[in-house]
């Protein structure tokens, strides 16, 4: 009997030739040596080996050591590197070429997969947002007078985005707690996630030029799960008047791997109504593609699972964000990362933050390994998701896991 082959999947794999996100990987024998690759199952396919092997023109984007070239290439080469891919994962006449390039994923090292040019975040979650106004606002609307007009951001630090599996130092800085008289400096002792989807920008546009909402796949390539550590005491202190800053600006965790758009076409959905017409350049009631994705997120801490936010409620699009993020005419560059903002649902285990889990403290969690409000020194938060894909399949999508560590 001959030995089974990596690319004969069980079925159902939600990693199969339907999904074949990208990333960065090297070896134990070339560690120095990072190359694209594509997962394909519990395998990592070198995918520039592969071109190079098969005579593929698309060698000199695939054999690299980061994916920002191919990235820029444009939505037509993205289609057509896919369909390469898939061929090369599904004709038996390719085996022979690509079976010795694929690598056990437990054997390599992945890295973020991509040099990221800027980083904005929004807050596009009506639940998340009126839970935080009803939070930080009893007394006043929980939503303030612009959210329903417009998807809210802000910019935050490109630098500090990093690959899950990093750990993520406790932050410090100043705190000021309502009945305090003066701010502290210290550890942070409100240490949060948020639960989020990021979108990546292949495709750049010169300054002063906007991108309409049905430009919105010619320019992002793909999208990854997204952890936006936030720390809610210096958050709290020091975001009125100008918003988050030190608060959430020392990480950023995101998958090592990147889905392309084109893998999610089956988990394209409607966004909610929304009973605020938005002004023309946001108005995507007539787009023949509906703006939403139906994204199933899971967040686990220390391997127990705390929520379960379902992207598929999300108000504002990631359509409708990069049209507000470049209405002014700010340009995009190739690498551009922006992120969701916290994924929450209408229940109380939908809710993608500590902050709304424990109701900023007064609700601990009751975990296994002990209750939680926030995080603690040695916890570790994993986010997992899958999305509807072809013929009933699943999508899955690369997870995101982040350890704890203290203060330094």
């Amino acid at each position: 009997m001959s030995e089974q082959s990596p690319l004969d999947l069980a079925e159902g794999d939600p990693f199969g030739p339907h999904n074949l996100p990208y990333g960065v990987f090297t070896t134990p024998a070339e560690p120095e040596r990072r190359r694209i690759g594509v997962r394909i199952g519990r395998y990592v396919l070198d995918a520039g080996a592969a071109a190079v092997a098969l005579g593929s023109p698309y060698a000199a984007l695939l054999d690299r050591p980061g994916l920002n070239p191919l990235l820029a290439a444009g939505r037509t080469t993205w289609r057509d590197v896919r369909r390469a891919l898939t061929g090369w994962v599904t004709v038996p006449a390719h085996r022979a070429a690509v079976e010795p390039l694929l690598h056990p994923l437990d054997a390599v090292t992945l890295h973020l997969p991509y040099e990221v040019a800027d980083y904005v975040d929004f807050y596009a979650s009506e639940h998340h947002a009126t839970n935080v106004g009803r939070i930080f606002r009893p007394d006043g609307e929980p939503l303030t007078p612009n959210w329903k007009h417009l998807p809210i951001g802000y910019h935050g630090r490109a630098g500090t985005v990093v690959v899950s599996g990093t750990e993520v130092v406790r932050p410090r800085g100043q705190r000021k707690a309502p009945t305090d008289p003066a701010p502290v400096f210290g550890p942070s002792v409100k240490l949060d996630i948020e639960a989020e989807v990021g979108f990546l920008v292949g495709t750049p546009t010169p300054q002063g030029s906007p991108v309409p909402l049905a430009d919105f796949p010619e320019h992002v390539f793909g999208l990854s799960l997204l952890n936006d550590w936030s720390a809610r005491d210096i958050q709290a202190w020091e975001y009125v008047p100008l918003g988050p800053f030190l608060g959430k600006s020392f990480a950023t965790s995101v998958s090592a791997w990147v889905t392309p758009l084109e893998a999610l076409a089956a988990a394209r959905t409607a966004p909610p109504a929304r009973d605020v017409p938005p002004l023309p350049y946001l108005d995507d009631s007539e787009e023949e593609e509906p703006g939403g994705f139906d994204i199933r997120i899971s967040v686990a801490v220390n391997g127990h699972t705390v929520a379960e936010p379902p992207f598929a409620t999300m108000y504002w699009t990631a359509a409708q964000q990069l049209a507000h993020m470049t209405v002014n005419g700010a340009s995009l560059r190739t690498g551009d990362l922006f992120g969701s903002g916290t994924v929450s649902g209408p229940e109380l285990h939908q809710r993608g933050s500590l902050l709304e889990l424990t109701w900023n403290g007064r609700d601990p969690l009751d975990l296994p390994t002990g209750k939680r409000t926030f995080l603690e020194d040695g916890d570790t938060v994993t986010l997992t998701a899958w999305a509807p894909g072809p013929d009933g399949t699943r999508v899955g999508l690369g997870e995101v896991t982040g350890r704890i560590t203290p203060s330094r």
